[in-house]
């Protein structure tokens, strides 16, 4: 029986990553020593790197070195954020290297600009600009599963290039990634491309569905026995659709080439909510071919207090369904529910990465005056 509730996890066949990075948690031995307690992979967002860069001075002699001959702040947050990226890819490449039946980690994911997520051709420019920058096999790239970022995610598949498609909260919307996810791998294979390195996760997003659904519990009255089970249901009914889609002959031609399929990564597991136990999107959500990614606190959390029961994800799945009716009736209207989130993460990482440049220049400015 394994130990703790991370290894617990990982024999239940989910992986577990941490949404976090910086040049201390790599450098210092955070990373290798959570690496050895069961972390799998490693997710960065804008908002985890502004805070990593603005703060302290750990980033300042590298960034008075790339100052000597680049003043553009964003171009001075990808010569610094490389580096971190690169320790991580490193730290994580043996794992990469494993081979067998369920060796499909060792990821570390770096995002394109959000403010590129309305501009299909700039996102494709981008991923293809970063994945050369780190040039690293085990990178991921992260592009939003937006409309226009659909057909972007197919082209980066058909080059190659490996990708985390995040910021997705809807089940018809997940459904269209992994339909990009299978006609890339298949122009992939057509082309000659190598399947057995190509890998791609589907990042459904799970507590912001709670907290914005539950407000609307608010706003209309009642039904307090709704509050915190629309994510859970989501999540499931995401994972059903991950099990029917990857069961179709064309991807079982393509899996006989070497192809893996695009699994359900979970994000957002921290509970917003404290009437929450503070693990709940965890242990509700453990599946066989999946990842949850979770912050610092969440891994801590687990480790100490986690309770591992089974396959929660295939658990009572008629009940998920049976909650999206009782929302329903409720008044609550899913499809406006998961449009408002997406529009609004999109926006929400457009700011952290604005912020970001802006901590960066005023960096900048600091360091040269000095």
């Amino acid at each position: 029986m394994p130990d703790t509730p991370l290894q617990q996890l990982s024999a239940h066949g989910q992986s577990v990553w941490i949404d976090f990075l910086s040049r201390s948690f790599v450098q210092d031995g955070d990373l290798e020593a959570l690496v050895r307690e069961g972390v799998d992979g490693v997710t960065s967002n804008p908002t985890i790197f502004q805070a990593a860069i603005a703060e302290g001075n750990a980033y300042d002699e590298q960034l008075r070195e790339v100052l000597a001959s680049e003043s553009d702040p964003k171009e001075i947050f990808l010569a610094v954020a490389v580096e971190d990226i690169r320790g991580a890819c490193d730290i994580l490449r043996a794992k990469w290297d494993e081979k067998g039946e369920n060796a499909r980690d060792g990821w570390v994911s770096l995002e394109v600009d959000p403010n590129l997520a309305r501009d299909t051709d700039a996102t494709i420019a981008e991923a293809k600009r970063l994945h050369a920058l780190v040039d690293r096999p085990n990178l991921f790239i992260k592009i939003p599963a937006t409309l226009e970022g659909l057909p972007a995610i197919e082209e980066t598949i058909a080059a190659g290039i490996p990708v985390n498609v995040t910021l997705i909260f809807s089940l018809d919307r997940h459904r269209a990634v992994a339909e990009a996810y299978i006609r890339g791998v298949q122009r992939l294979a057509d082309a000659g491309g190598e399947l057995g390195t190509m890998a791609s996760v589907a990042s459904f997003f799970v507590s912001r569905v709670d907290t914005e659904a539950d407000k609307r519990l608010d706003a209309v009255g009642g039904h307090d026995e709704l509050k915190g089970t629309l994510a859970i249901a989501n999540a499931k009914l995401a994972y059903q659709t991950y099990q029917e889609v990857f069961a179709s002959e064309q991807w079982k031609a393509l899996a006989a080439k070497g192809a893996s399929a695009q699994r359900c990564l979970w994000a957002s597991t921290s509970t917003k909510n404290p009437d929450f136990r503070d693990t709940l999107y965890v242990e509700e959500l453990v599946g066989p071919d999946t990842v949850d990614t979770m912050p610092r606190e969440t891994v801590e959390a687990m480790q100490d207090h986690g309770q591992i029961r089974g396959d929660t994800l295939l658990e009572d799945v008629e009940g998920a369904r049976r909650t999206f009716d009782a929302f329903k009736d409720a008044g609550i209207d899913y499809n406006d529910v998961v449009e408002t989130l997406e529009r609004e993460g999109v926006e929400k990482f457009a700011k952290s990465f604005e912020q970001l440049f802006e901590d960066i220049a005023a960096k900048r400015d600091q360091l040269v005056a000095a």
